[in-house]
């Protein structure tokens, strides 16, 4: 075949232009600014394009065009944004005996490549990596408390403590927890629920009896106060002047015998006594 005639065969640019996009595309790539690409030479981690950093000032973070030797390195695109790992709902045991099912999720991301790689070889294989800790964790940690405390200021605190436990592992894997939550903590549905729910009633029920028992012997050590008080003052009027304390006492009696004190329970019957009675000597005044 004449060699000018192949030259103007269609067919011929055709193959020319697809090596030569195999061959740019062996050689260049586009690295995305929400990716890190991390160059392995012949198995080994040779170098990070774009690498994620604390504060860094969008569109000056290194993305771009980048090469590579084909054949001999090959890129590793690792997520510079943030991840999640998404647990399956968890049955967790408290303290005071209750049986809650537990969703969480963790958001963390990938702060050095490296390390992700050499220990896991792709992030997807990190995120399945950490969220066997995340479950193990947050059982650990709410089995060291109430029910109630995850209702309270407190829990902040149980999620600081599943945050530092699961980082302690995401490190290995040059991960960073950004946040750990819970999406909800509720108790079974049926038979469980209800009997939590007795139980809770029950306990408030022990509690409130508890609170009157203390406050009638509270009461019962007032009135005894008071009474002792009142029979001291009675007792030191009597000495000073024993007429003026009959005289007192006799008015009492006479105000809750005939009904003057406004009660109406009080003075309902009829008491026919003699003017020499004995009771009624108030009423005869004082003879000198």
């Amino acid at each position: 075949m004449n060699p000018a005639a192949i030259w103007r065969n269609p067919i011929t640019w055709a193959l020319i232009a697809i090596a030569l996009v195999i061959a740019w595309t062996s050689v260049f790539a586009v690295v995305p600014e929400t990716k890190q690409a991390l160059i392995v030479r012949v198995g080994k981690p040779d170098r990070i394009v774009n690498r994620y950093r604390d504060n860094e000032d969008f569109g000056r973070t290194g993305a771009g065009l980048v090469w590579r030797i084909p054949f001999f390195e090959q890129i590793v695109w690792v997520d510079k944004r943030v991840l999640d790992i998404d647990m399956e709902r968890q049955a967790v045991l408290s303290t005071d005996q209750l049986r809650l099912e537990v969703d969480a999720f963790a958001r963390y991301r990938i702060v050095n490549p490296v390390r992700m790689y050499v220990a896991a070889g792709s992030e997807r294989r990190v995120g399945e990596a950490l969220r066997p800790i995340l479950g193990s964790s947050l059982r650990n940690e709410l089995g060291k408390r109430s029910f109630a405390a995850l209702l309270s200021p407190e829990r902040g605190q149980v999620m600081d403590n599943i945050q530092r436990a699961l980082q302690r592992v995401a490190t290995q894997y040059g991960a960073e927890i950004v946040d750990v939550r819970i999406k909800r903590a509720d108790l079974p549905d049926g038979t469980p629920l209800e009997s939590a729910f007795q139980r809770m009633r029950t306990a408030r029920e022990q509690e409130a009896r508890s609170i009157r028992a203390e406050g009638a012997r509270q009461a019962q050590i007032i009135r005894a106060d008071a009474d002792a008080d009142a029979a001291r003052v009675y007792a030191n009027s009597f000495g000073k002047d024993p007429d003026f304390y009959s005289f007192y006492r006799a008015m009492q009696s006479y105000r809750i015998t005939f009904g003057t004190d406004g009660n109406e329970a009080s003075g309902g019957s009829n008491i026919i006594l003699s003017p020499d009675n004995e009771y009624l000597r108030e009423f005869r005044g004082r003879r000198n």
